[in-house]
């Protein structure tokens, strides 16, 4: 089973909801054995199918906080969350869109991630409607990479080689990531106005271009949030949000598409001690993560038929249909042809019956009749009827073969059948059924009384 990992640019605050538009995407394409098979940058109708999708939600429409949770599950839990964290939100938490973290913390505690509504729904809606059905959503803060060393995050320009000040082991890390410069979700035209293809190179020096900043903090790195800073306050920014928690700061690297700024300047080396991350251990953290935003109304459902896929199956399901109806007509019509073969077939028995014995009066099953009928006749001249005692001992007879007539005890007529005894010290051969059968009897033997029973065989 492939999986395409996609990270998402950040929500625009200025733009309007109907103006909301996805740019160009990083993704990853991992297949079933976690083989790397592409990487690369790509609009939304141009990514590479997959069966499950991964998103990359941006930090900075984030809010992963911890809070107490009430004993709830299911739609009585997604009721509740906005009162379990209004006191904690600028926005109305009736506009937000509220996940609960699987993993629960020390004291019983939960992570809960804030996002837009509107925002998340139009994100997952685009996604659906392009075809990728089975999505996934991660927090970029949880796919930041575990501190390797307790060390402060100081300001640009402080001493980086000489020895810091472990911070007290009590003091949670403080773990910051520089996703890349911020790109904007306005329309085409407003971006290129805002940020001009072919700006002079003093006016892009001039104002300092914005940084996505993540930042994971607390036990295990389980809460954060997300930052857009210029570039040259970054250190300090993060110098003063991380104290003396002990923490590191990661920049992502190999960013799929944009190769030649990274050549020309290398990210590391833009923010002092940061160290590399590079996109495709970025996605894989993400793969890793068991925290999955997509939970209530939001929920993935594969099976879901929508507008979109309904468009695609039309096709299947019209050719379907008309089959099961072909199908039914055919069915149908042959019905009728072998009902009306049937009543001609009866019409006739009952036409020769009525000619043969006009004096039958009600005519229920033809066949059986006629040959009631015949049987009658047969006696009536003087003729044995095959079911006759006599017919039958005449049958056993010549069928006996090598069977010794005195090795017969005794002979029982009930039902128009003739039940044969034989003594015990008689061994009777098992070709006696083929004898009965060419006579015109059928014969069976009762395991359990050792008794023949002899038939007629018409």
């Amino acid at each position: 089973m492939s999986t395409l990992i996609v990270q998402l640019p950040p929500r625009d605050p200025a733009v309007r909801s109907e103006e909301w538009q996805l740019p160009e995407l990083p993704f990853l394409l991992v297949d079933k054995r976690g083989e790397t098979q592409r990487a690369g940058r790509a609009s939304l109708g141009l990514l590479p199918r997959a069966s499950a999708t991964v998103l990359i939600v941006a930090a900075r429409d984030l809010l992963l906080l911890a809070a107490a949770l009430p004993p709830l599950k299911g739609q009585k839990l997604r009721q509740a969350l906005p009162n379990v964290v209004e006191d904690q939100l600028i926005q109305d938490p009736q506009t937000c869109h509220i996940a609960v973290d699987p993993v629960a913390l020390e004291g019983g505690r939960r992570v809960v991630a804030i996002i837009d509504r509107g925002w998340f729904r139009f994100v997952l809606s685009a996604f659906a409607a392009s075809g990728h059905r089975n999505v996934k959503a991660v927090p970029a803060m949880r796919c930041l990479p575990a501190a390797a060393t307790a060390v402060p995050v100081t300001a640009e320009g402080a001493e980086a080689d000489a020895p810091a000040q472990t911070a007290p082991l009590a003091l949670d890390p403080f773990i910051a990531g520089v996703l890349g410069h911020v790109v904007s979700t306005a329309p085409a035209l407003l971006a290129e106005v805002a940020t001009p293809a072919a700006a002079a190179p003093a006016a892009t020096a001039a104002a300092s271009p914005l940084v996505e900043i993540a930042i994971a903090r607390g036990e295990h790195s389980a809460l954060g949030e997300g930052l857009a800073l210029p570039a040259t306050a970054v250190m300090q920014t993060l110098a003063a949000l991380a104290g003396d928690h002990p923490g590191a700061l990661y920049t992502l690297s190999d960013l799929p598409g944009d190769e030649p700024r990274l050549a020309a300047a290398s990210a590391t080396g833009a923010f002092h001690g940061a160290q590399a991350l590079p996109f495709e251990q970025f996605a894989r953290n993400a793969l890793a993560s068991r925290f999955d935003l997509c939970q209530f109304e939001f929920a993935a459902q594969p099976w879901r038929l929508d507008r979109a896929t309904m468009r695609r199956l039309r096709v299947p399901i019209a050719l379907v249909a008309a089959s099961v109806i072909v199908s039914v007509i055919g069915v149908n019509a042959q019905w009728l042809q072998l009902a009306r073969q049937r009543d001609a077939i009866q019409a006739q028995e009952t036409e020769l019956l009525l000619n043969a014995f006009p004096k039958t009066t009600v005519v229920l099953d033809a066949p059986d009749q006629m040959s009631r009928q015949l049987e009658r006749m047969k006696v009536a001249a003087g003729e044995l009827s095959p079911t006759d005692f006599l017919s039958l001992t005449d049958g056993l007879a010549r069928s006996l073969g090598p069977v010794p007539v005195n090795g017969i005890v005794g002979l029982d007529y009930r039902d128009r059948r003739l039940e044969v005894t034989f003594k015990p010290e008689t061994k009777v051969d098992p070709d006696l059924q083929k004898r009965l059968a060419a006579n015109g009897f059928s014969g069976s033997m009762d395991s359990g009384t050792g008794k023949w029973t002899i038939r007629s065989g018409q």
